[in-house]
Order: structure tokens, then C-alpha cells, then sequence
């Protein structure tokens, strides 16, 4: 069983910036892919960028340039620094814990989910 704590959302101003943080338990977590999620209102849960156990990286189109996904295994943490904010950047924020190696992006593969947290861009 893995525990996942987020934390950052808040309310910016379009073109603003938030870090999320995510702090897993365990004494394992390099050996996880982390993956962060977001679902708005009336919307699907969407794949937003995912960083395996070697440090390899991806995001959906639409975040690329703008948000930067990273690590601190020492910490059992990963961010997400989210930068030029938009309106439909609104979302709850979730992190996830896969198992499986190589670039996750589908949420059935991930195994454990955080509590999430609101990210709210005005416009």
C-alpha cells in the first residue's frame, strides 16, 4: 500500500505559476513511475505528465513548455511545476503510482492515487 499526499493548488491569474507536490510513503519509490492526472468538471481524467524510475519524461501536448515534472527520491516526493497557467489548466490534480516500467500514460496502470488537489486559473 502506497499513501500520497498532494499539495500547491490554489487560485492564480492566468499566466501565473504553481508547484504541486505529491509525497508518497514507503521506502521504495525509486522504484515507481509517478504520474500526474487532472479531471475538471463534466471532463474524463486526462494524463497530464509522468516521470519513470530512470528519470525519463513525458507530458500531453498541451502542458508541453509549460509544465516541468520532477523528482527528489531521497524526499519519496514529485512536482509539478506549472508555468503560463490558463483558464483550462482548471482541474483537480492528482498524482499516481505505477509499477510497471517505461512511459505510463494510461490511469489503469496506475495503482494508487492521491487525494488530489484544485488548481483554479481565472482569466
Amino acid at each position: 500500500q502506497v499513501q500520497l499526499v498532494e499539495s500547491g493548488g490554489g487560485l492564480v491569474q492566468a499566466g501565473g505559476s504553481l508547484r504541486l507536490s505529491c509525497a508518497a510513503s514507503g521506502r521504495t519509490f525509486s522504484s515507481y513511475g509517478m504520474g500526474w492526472f487532472r479531471q475538471a468538471p463534466g471532463k474524463e481524467r486526462e494524463f497530464v505528465s509522468t516521470i519513470n524510475q530512470t528519470g525519463s519524461k513525458y507530458y500531453t501536448d498541451s502542458v508541453k513548455g509549460r509544465f516541468t515534472i520532477s523528482r527528489d527520491n531521497a524526499k519519496n516526493t514529485v512536482y509539478l511545476q506549472m508555468n503560463s497557467l490558463k483558464p483550462e489548466d482548471t482541474a483537480v490534480y492528482y498524482c499516481a503510482v505505477t509499477r510497471s516500467l517505461g512511459i505510463v500514460r494510461l490511469p489503469t496502470s496506475y495503482a494508487y492515487w492521491g487525494q488530489g488537489t484544485q488548481v483554479t486559473v481565472s482569466s
